[in-house]
């Protein structure tokens, strides 16, 4: 039996641990629909749970136990929910994967993560041959056979987590609130990729909490990734529910509107890159769909107007992987580019470089910490420092610079680290200046956000040659495309003779950042070098 809770901040575990509610439903509502797919088929309550269960059986077959670490490296869809909501089941931890990550990046989560099984795409599986697998020992590969090249470990197909749904034993003891429920990486800016500790609390604090707009019989299409928060919470919060997702590979703008009619969803995230591209996808005489609620992230149109000329209500908040979305909006917020204002159970303040609060219209870093235990993530996965960094003074510190109106309203200024944001991918600098230096020609690099002809950020890399080396442009990119994630290959390359620094031999990337795409930046989409996201991360 789950111990009572006599905190009233904290949700019990029947109403927020994954497992019971997975089980509640079914039996609440078996023929409900929870997931509709792009093949066309649709799960329901009573199936999922089946599905979870059987594919639970195996896990534990294969010998994971109760707070083990499973790697989940899959796309959008049916594999990636029930080997998700499975490893949960049996109160293990999931730890999705970027679909885009290879060489050194993924080799950092392979061993960072300290697991011991991982569920694998066959697309995906042949990239593990290139690295360190560290404490991996089973590898089951779904969809296609399992790849040559991987040493000692244990491959294993589709087959293995096959198993008899009435097999699933209990775990060791009652999954808890606030046991760790996943370990979802997001990207460094000083180091590499921080895995960040979020419990079935945390969850339930977005997804309950900050989700307020939700209603009876909503479908919310799942077009961001499972491996991201967006994608995750927009499906714990229907779980919560008992209500319904539609789950999409990816968003395409070309067929957004089809596919929420098609699907009957009534709720959809746009992050700012999206927005207007389902605008124009749209044509001059708009469209009719079932969308009730667009949640615009961040705040880059003119709310009325985009919910006038489309039938929907229109909000907006600020979140991040390790928080839990601090900041929300009313209906139509504004004035335009407001994040909103703290929702109750939040404290977020405005500092300065001391941790003192600084008046309201000031800039400064955005910090937040919340009244319920567990709310926000306890930290980051074997990587102590960084907690110690990111949660000073008893606050979690965003490294986001913020301003306050007199009326509470927050509004986003810019990043205070280093870290890209390009069309919804979070980009570490130092992770593309480590792949970008390896080139034999660099003797040094600076990688910045630069400022696209559509106002989107790109990665720009601004490096010095080695002595008597020439940087030949597309011969830089090639290097880098099979040894960074498409959206982390530079579009732009400046070549310098130094880069500015500070007295203390520091690069000082502002400079660059200021300067943008100058005359002598060179293009890479220019050169004729486009890279997409193909089915699978590339």
């Amino acid at each position: 039996m789950n111990t009572p809770i006599h905190d009233p901040r904290v949700p019990s575990a029947d109403a927020c641990v994954l497992r019971n509610l997975v089980d509640h439903w079914a039996g609440q509502r078996p023929q409900a629909v929870f997931a509709l797919f792009e093949d066309g088929s649709t799960w329901r309550y009573d199936a999922m749970r089946t599905a979870v269960r059987a594919t639970a059986a195996g896990l534990q077959a294969l010998g994971v136990r109760q707070g083990d670490h499973v790697l989940s490296w899959l796309p959008n869809g049916p594999d990636a929910l029930r080997v998700w909501f499975a490893i949960n089941y049996i109160g293990a931890v999931c730890v999705p994967v970027n679909l885009a990550y290879r060489g050194a990046i993924l080799a950092h989560v392979v061993e960072n993560s300290d697991a011991r099984v991982a569920v694998v795409h066959g697309d995906l599986a042949e990239r593990l041959a290139d690295i360190d697998t560290a404490a991996l020992e089973t590898v089951v590969t779904l969809k296609g056979a399992p790849p040559a090249g991987l040493g000692a470990l244990r491959l294993l197909d589709d087959a293995a987590l096959a198993g008899d749904p009435d097999a699933v034993t209990e775990p060791e003891r009652p999954i808890q609130p606030w046991d760790l429920q996943c370990i979802m990486y997001t990207s460094g800016t000083t180091g590499p990729s921080k895995g960040a500790r979020s419990s079935y609390v945390h969850l339930y604090s977005i997804s309950h909490d900050a989700y307020f707009f939700l209603r009876d019989g909503d479908r919310y299409l799942v077009n961001l990734p499972l491996f991201h928060v967006g994608g995750t919470v927009a499906t714990y919060a229907m779980l919560l529910r008992g209500e319904s997702i539609a789950v999409v590979d990816s968003f395409k703008a070309s067929d957004f509107w089809d596919v929420v009619r098609d699907t009957g969803s009534t709720v959809a995230t746009l992050l700012a890159s999206m927005i207007p591209l389902v605008s124009k996808a749209a044509g001059p005489e708009g469209v009719e769909s079932p969308l009730r609620v667009a949640l615009m992230v961040p705040l880059v149109e003119d709310t009325r107007a985009f919910g006038q000329r489309f039938g929907c209500e229109i909000y907006t908040l600020f979140n991040m992987t390790e928080v839990s979305a601090p900041i929300i909006s009313g209906l139509y917020p504004a004035p335009l580019g407001t994040c909103g204002k703290a929702r109750e159970g939040m404290e977020v303040r405005i500092v300065d470089e001391n941790d003192c609060e600084v008046a309201p219209g000031t800039v400064g870093e955005l910090v937040v910490r919340a009244d319920r235990p567990w709310a926000l993530s306890d930290g980051y996965h074997r990587n102590d420092a960084a907690t110690a960094r990111a949660w000073r003074n008893g606050w979690f510190h965003t490294g986001d610079a913020f301003r306050q109106d007199t009326e509470g309203n927050f509004f986003f200024v810019d990043r205070m680290k280093d870290a890209i944001r390009r069309r919804g991918e979070n980009i570490s600098s130092f992770e593309v200046e480590a792949a970008v230096s390896a080139h034999p020609a660099v003797k040094e690099a600076a990688v910045v956000a630069a400022r696209a002809e559509h106002g989107d950020e790109e990665v720009m890399a601004v490096v010095i040659p080695r002595e008597g080396q020439t940087i030949e442009p597309m011969a830089f990119f090639e290097f880098l495309v099979p040894r960074l994630p498409h959206f982390m290959v530079p579009r732009y390359l400046r070549v310098l003779p130094d880069l500015p620094r500070t007295p203390t031999q520091k690069v000082q990337k502002n400079v660059l950042r200021d300067e943008g795409v100058t005359a002598d930046t060179i293009d890479r989409e220019a050169l004729g070098l486009r890279l997409k996201r193909k089915t699978l991360g590339t």
